[in-house]
């Protein structure tokens, strides 16, 4: 007969390594199933905490125009016109014409910076464009038959002294005929979107050659842009052979900076300047161009953009944007890494006056980087202009390591919000 408390023993010690098996078989199931799940999962983003950005803000200038006349301002650099004054309309421009005809001429016989070009020889015809001139009681320079000057001479002769007669001559010479510069003018005013520019002749005798202040601001830039034209508008004086020494007509080269571009005077338009002048600003240099239109005399002109241009001068500004290493945004994880978004390079523009400046910041989410790996940008909008300067993490953001992810379960991580 069997002892019950044997027996009893026996069933007790049969269930604790029944459990003690199971068990074990459950934490290695656990562990096998589990501890990779949880290894794999995903993990939350950490989102970027974002910053509102610091703008610079500058002051508004208002430019000293002149009570009389039209006029505008611009800047090479800068889009259309930074200020104007008066009537924008059409306007006779008398002698700004010539600009025009250089470029023409140049757009059919182009010369490189410091390059004479090929002879002309004056002829009879040219003679006769003189007396034209001088009948229409004009700005003119000596011509005879048989005479040679160099392209470059001949348009130093129209630009230097506004010779009228030169114009014509030069015209004629690079088109063959007057009605073909014409229409060449007009395909290259069309061309360059000085649709509110109209010219009848080559030396602004007619008071039909008309233009506006904006685009007169547009055509001095592109006269700047050619380093013959340039070149040219800003020399004080010159030798020319079988006429001698031709002076410039405009004044103010050499004061407040001024080194060109063209003046102009006839009875229906006044006395015009069309003008340009560097101003440094900060480190860099900026090429203001201008217009003024209608003024009684050159003398009471050059005052008017002697003020002016004092005026303007202090409206430009170098502004900083930002400087490289600037704080934009913040990380920083469930598992407790931070890093913080900054700016990879410094940058700063040129504004002119009270132009607006505004930023925006786009930082991506993410569960970890390295240290200067590109997460994002700052945009910065300035006037019309748009600057965008790349983000960086200043240090490196962490995965999280085992333990964090056995301890936080996949299912728990759900619920924290994606970024």
């Amino acid at each position: 007969m069997s002892n019950p408390v044997r027996v009893t023993s026996r069933k007790r010690i049969y269930r604790r390594r029944r459990a003690l098996v199971f068990g074990t078989l459950a934490v290695l199931l656990a562990g096998g199933v589990y501890v990779p799940t949880a290894a794999a999962a995903d993990v939350p983003d950490a989102p970027a905490v974002i910053a509102a950005p610091d703008v610079p803000a500058t002051e508004a200038v208002e430019p000293d125009f002149p009570d009389f006349g039209r006029g505008a301002i611009g800047a090479i650099g800068f889009d259309g016109v930074l200020a104007s004054s008066g009537d924008q309309g059409p306007f006779p421009i008398a002698s700004i014409t010539k600009v025009v005809t250089a470029l023409v001429v140049l757009d059919a016989k182009p010369l490189g910076a410091g390059e004479d070009g090929p002879d002309i020889e004056f002829t009879d015809a040219d003679v006769q464009i003189y007396n034209d001139v001088l009948a229409q009681n004009g700005s003119l320079q000596p011509v005879s038959a048989g005479m040679v000057l160099t392209q470059r001479q001949t348009m130093e002769t129209m630009l230097i002294p506004s010779a009228n007669n030169y114009a014509e001559s030069l015209a004629r010479w690079a088109y063959g005929s007057r009605d073909a510069y014409l229409t060449a003018a007009r395909a290259w005013l069309d061309s360059h979107q000085l649709t509110d520019t109209v010219v009848e002749d080559a030396n602004g005798l007619s008071p039909s050659n008309r233009s506006t202040p904006a685009d007169l601001v547009a055509l001095g830039e592109l006269a700047l842009a050619d380093p013959t034209v340039a070149a040219i508008v800003a020399m004080p004086a010159a030798v020319e052979p079988g006429i001698g020494t031709i002076e410039n007509t405009n004044q103010l080269l050499g004061t407040s900076g001024v080194d060109g571009i063209k003046t102009g005077t006839t009875d229906e338009a006044g006395a015009c300047l069309l003008f340009s002048t560097d101003i440094p600003v900060g480190g860099e240099t900026v090429t203001v161009v201008g217009a003024i239109l209608g003024a009684a005399d050159h003398d009471v002109l050059d005052d008017a953009v002697v003020a002016l241009l004092a005026s303007v001068t202090p409206g430009f500004h170098e502004v900083p944007l930002v400087h490289k290493g600037d704080p934009y945004a913040e990380y920083s994880t469930e598992w407790g890494s931070e890093a913080t978004a900054v700016a990879a390079e410094s940058r700063s523009v040129l504004t002119w006056s009270d132009t607006p400046v505004t930023a925006e910041v786009s930082a991506r989410p993410l569960e970890s980087g390295a240290a200067g790996e590109d997460i994002g940008s700052v945009t910065f909008t300035v006037g019309d202009r748009e600057y965008e300067v790349p983000l960086e993490l200043d240090a490196s953001l962490a995965d999280p390591d085992l333990w964090w992810r056995v301890t936080n379960p996949p299912w728990a991580r759900s619920a924290v919000p994606a970024a």
